[in-house]
């Protein structure tokens, strides 16, 4: 006959020595599960007479009862002291600031164009607007476009519904160039200006989109050549993509409203998806530019043979492109937050010369 004693004791013993939630378990199934000690008193009950069972029967149950008790007490002990474990590693001081929530970001070509600004405005330029709805005389005529050139042709520009009175068709402007023809003609020289703004073509591939973001500049004074304007340039791509100088050339081009026109292209190396300035035996071009054409400055109203300038202008969702590695000039238009939250920049970091373009 089983010591019922002994086996309590040894039970009780052993489940208060237990480690975890899984050895306790184990002790359960050793001791009430079906093949367990207790379980095999219980099941030995059938055998007994009546009157052993009237004595043995209640001192049986009272020990499975007792040892149910002793399992669900230390259990609870377990499971208390494991979460008091996992509250310790898992530990959160809530007097520490919280992340600021992400509540927006600067688009790349606002940033580009800041950070434009930034530096032509270091070198003595302002800035100047005008509207994004043109005549063609601002548009095309004073910037010496002929009669049949291309760009006139409704394959190449947004024309707008004529004016039922005057026939007249506004366009969508090409290039920020009819600013320069508005400061020219309301401004008496020296001038120093740049022109950011929306442009309009009809274009649209990886490269280019129906409506896309330049900054033209326009310098009009005495004694003005090719010289300065090749400083000017070469100046402003060095600190714009942040390298000490910049290894460019100028090739020989055509814009009607430059004469001569060039467009310049800098050395980059774009092996591996990546672009390297000056390396490599790549060129790349970059912006056009020129010295702006006599029949321009005569129709503004100033006289070339006292006067000479140069104009230049570049793309800004382009040139985002190349400094931040940004694959497609598509998405940057399609208003995705979550293009957004990976090439946006912070509100609260403003482009300076001083301090720092990105």
């Amino acid at each position: 006959m089983t010591d019922l004693n002994q086996l309590e004791l040894d039970l009780i013993n052993a489940i208060g020595s237990a480690e975890g939630v899984q050895a306790l378990e184990e002790l359960r199934i050793a001791a009430l599960g079906k093949a367990g000690s207790i379980s095999g008193l219980l099941k030995g009950l059938g055998a007994m007479s009546p009157d052993e069972r009237r004595v043995e029967g209640p001192r049986i149950n009272g020990l499975r009862d007792r040892v149910a008790a002793a399992l669900a007490a230390r259990k609870g002990e377990l499971e208390a002291a494991e979460l008091d474990a996992r509250l310790r590693s898992e530990h959160m001081d809530l007097t520490l600031p919280s992340r600021a929530a992400r509540t927006g970001s600067v688009h790349p070509t606002l940033q580009v164009m800041d950070e434009m600004v930034a530096l032509f405005a270091d070198m003595g330029f302002s800035v100047a607007e005008g509207p994004d709805i043109e005549d063609d005389f601002h548009n095309f005529t004073a910037l010496n476009f002929p009669p049949r050139h291309p760009a006139r042709e409704m394959h190449d520009t947004f024309f707008l519904t004529p004016d039922p009175e005057t026939g007249e068709r506004k366009v969508l402007r090409t290039h920020t160039s009819p600013v320069q023809i508005r400061t020219m003609m309301s401004t008496t020289p020296p001038i120093r200006i740049i022109a950011p703004g929306r442009t309009f073509r009809k274009d649209s591939d990886a490269t280019h989109t129906p409506m896309f973001h330049q900054v033209e500049g326009l310098v009009i004074d005495r004694d003005i050549h090719m010289g300065h304007l090749k400083w000017t340039l070469e100046t402003f791509v060095a600190r714009f993509f942040e390298v000490e100088g910049i290894d460019a050339r100028f090739r020989p081009h055509h814009f009607p409203f430059t004469e001569p026109s060039a467009e310049m292209d800098i050395r980059c190396d774009r092996s591996g998806g990546v672009l390297k300035l000056n390396e490599g035996n790549s060129w790349m071009e970059i912006l056009g530019c020129g010295m702006v054409h006599p029949n321009v400055l005569r129709t503004c109203g100033i006289d070339p043979d006292e006067y000479q300038g140069f104009a230049f202008g570049m793309g800004v969702d382009r040139l985002a492109m190349l400094k931040y590695g940004i694959p497609d000039l598509r998405p940057m238009f399609e208003a995705d937050s979550r293009w957004l939250a990976h090439y946006g920049f912070s509100a609260f970091s403003a482009p300076s010369a001083a301090a720092g373009l990105s």
